[in-house]
Formats: C-alpha cells, sequence, structure tokens
C-alpha cells in the first residue's frame, strides 16, 4: 500500500506534536530543579518556578494565562508570583497600547546585566537609610560599627559589581564571537588550537 502526501504530511506533524511535547517535558523537568535550587536560595517556590519557566521556555513574553498553562498550575498561583518577581527586578512587565493585559518576559538583551541593574536602586537608597542611621547611632557603640562595616560592604559590592558588570559584557561579546565563527563558548571546552610546533 502506497503513501499518499497527505499521509506523509500528518506523519511529519505527528512527529512534531511528538517532538515539542518531549521537550516541554525536559523544559518542565529542568524548572523543577532549578526552582528547588532558587527555592532554597530564598525565593518562593512558584516565584522561582515561574522564573525558571521563563528562563528556559522558547516563547519571548508570556500573559498570566500562558504561564499558568505552561507551568500547569492556576492562574492564582502564577499572578502572585508574577507579582513579586517583578517587583524584584528579574521579570518585565509590558502592556501594549489599547491592551488590558499584562505581558511578561526577562531581559532578554543580556538578561543577568539587566537584572543587575534593576538592584542599583535599592543599594543606592541602603545606603541612605544605613547612613543616616549612623549618624544618629554613632559609631562609638558596637551597634554602630556593625552599621558602619554594613556601609563599607555595600559601597564595596557598588563599585565591583560594576566593574564585574562590564568584564561580564566584554566576556559576553567574545563568547558570541566565538559561538559564531564556530569555537567553542563552554569554558571546560575551549577551542582546540592546532599543534604548531616543528616536527
Amino acid at each position: 500500500m502506497s503513501t499518499t502526501p497527505d499521509d506523509a504530511d500528518a506523519g511529519l506533524l505527528q512527529q512534531a506534536q511528538r517532538d515539542e511535547e518531549a521537550h516541554q517535558q525536559n523544559v518542565l523537568k529542568f524548572v523543577e530543579q532549578f526552582a528547588m535550587l532558587l527555592s532554597e536560595a530564598g525565593l518562593p517556590r512558584m516565584s522561582a518556578r515561574v522564573f525558571a519557566y521563563v528562563l528556559a521556555d522558547d516563547a519571548e513574553i508570556y500573559t498570566a494565562r500562558e504561564l499558568s498553562e505552561g507551568l500547569r498550575v492556576s492562574p492564582a498561583a502564577v499572578s502572585g508570583a508574577v507579582r513579586q518577581l517583578v517587583q524584584a527586578g528579574l521579570l518585565a512587565k509590558e502592556r501594549a497600547p489599547g491592551s488590558r493585559v499584562d505581558h511578561y518576559r526577562v531581559y532578554d538583551d543580556d538578561i543577568w546585566s539587566s537584572i543587575m541593574a534593576q538592584r542599583r536602586p535599592f543599594i543606592v537608597r541602603t545606603l541612605e537609610v544605613l547612613s543616616e542611621g549612623l549618624e544618629v547611632i554613632g559609631t562609638e557603640r558596637p551597634g554602630g560599627r556593625r552599621i558602619r562595616e554594613t556601609i563599607e560592604f555595600y559601597r564595596f559590592i557598588e563599585e565591583h559589581m560594576w566593574a564585574a558588570m562590564a568584564e561580564w559584557q566584554k566576556h559576553r561579546r567574545h563568547a558570541a564571537d566565538r559561538a559564531f565563527t564556530g569555537g567553542s563558548s563552554d569554558p571546560g571546552n575551549p577551542p582546540h588550537k592546532p599543534d604548531t610546533s616543528e616536527k
């Protein structure tokens, strides 16, 4: 019995659907593993799952309903999670003109520099509050000395974090260049260097 073009197309479609379902299962498996790690670091479990999903899935932008469908949880569970992630600077919230639905995404162009940049106002405000507290409490007592050391710590973090971000952006560009030219971007698997020694 011969196979018609329609049969072949149907077979290809079914295979594509199976491949997509397998990919989604792999995404959800990663989401649970990464979310558990983020939860151990203090992020609420549902917020961790949403962030991991947006990081690993292919779409560029999501509604809360799409996130709930992708994670196979209730929309109510996602609602609080996206609110917290937006407040923490881990997700961006957008709304198209005329739309009544919010959309969420990670910062696709250099995700981690964008996320870290969201932290700067918090660090600046923290330094302001600590400095005001130190003026009132003074440095003669143990509490004041701890506040002073905390100020120095945040100043150190602010200064070195932005230097590290500049280095990261340089590294990111080089990694992209290596990937484009076919070199390895895996630190554990550097590009092969030809043997130029004399035989």
